[in-house]
């Protein structure tokens, strides 16, 4: 008696110990098992998705990128486009868009208005460097890549503002490397451009040329444009290049 007294509390303790794990073991027993999903059940969850929620395409990733830098750009006489390349408010244009203007304003893509100056001008690239006066304060940059590496037949985007409406996107693939083309000034040669078949026209000049991820690799220069019929040929400065004018470092 003594003996069950002095250890009836340890006793007690391993009894209630042995009745709860018996009953977890129970219930582990009495519950099922988790079945077990096979691989086309997964792959056909998977096409359900995709039918009902299509992936975005690539020239709506492209754009959703590059809109936030997108600029449109106006003189008392002319028209075009431009995108930011510092968020202090340093844009990249086209020369021939900004050249002889005594104004020249810009539109950030919040809307916000404001006068800009011509910083710099590289007229071998028709490229002009503006730096607008008021800036929005979340203001956001384009990501530059250089074109170096691009390749005939790759996806590209382009965004701006065709006859001042937009802005617009429009999507195609590059069709060649290292083109040559005269300036719009009738006085240089652009060289090393890059060709490319997505819609431009008159107002796109200045845009950005991006690829699929949204990464500005050219400034858009020149379009042909015959009479008769959409061309199809529109020619981009290599960012690399057109950057220089804006003394950024070397991409």
């Amino acid at each position: 008696m003594k003996f069950l007294a002095r250890y009836e509390k340890l006793l007690m303790l391993a009894a209630g110990a042995l009745i709860a794990l018996g009953v977890t073991l129970g219930h582990a027993a009495l519950t099922p098992a988790a079945p077990k999903i096979a691989q086309k059940e997964i792959d056909a969850a998977v096409a359900r998705t995709l039918a009902t929620k299509p992936l975005p395409s690539p020239a709506m990733r492209a754009y959703q990128a590059v809109r936030p830098s997108l600029v449109h750009v106006r003189t008392e006489r002319s028209a075009g486009t431009g995108v930011v390349i510092v968020s202090r408010g340093v844009i990249l244009t086209s020369l021939h868009v900004v050249s002889g203007a005594s104004r020249v304003r810009v539109t950030f893509a919040n809307g916000l208005e404001s006068e800009a100056s011509v910083a710099a001008t590289q007229p071998e690239n028709d490229v002009a460097v503006l730096q607008a006066r008021l800036v929005p304060d979340d203001l956001r940059a384009a990501t530059l890549r250089p074109a170096k590496d691009l390749v005939v037949g790759e996806h590209v985007t382009t965004a701006g503002f065709p006859f001042g409406i937009g802005p617009s996107v429009s999507h195609g693939v590059v069709s060649g490397l290292k083109r040559e083309y005269p300036a719009p000034d009738g006085r240089h040669r652009l060289r090393d451009l890059i060709q490319f078949d997505a819609a431009a026209n008159p107002g796109s000049s200045g845009g950005p040329l991006v690829n699929g991820a949204g990464e500005v690799i050219g400034i858009v220069a020149a379009i042909v444009t015959p009479s008769e019929s959409f061309s199809g040929v529109a020619f981009a400065v290599p960012i690399e290049h057109a950057a220089r004018a804006a003394g950024l470092p070397k991409l």
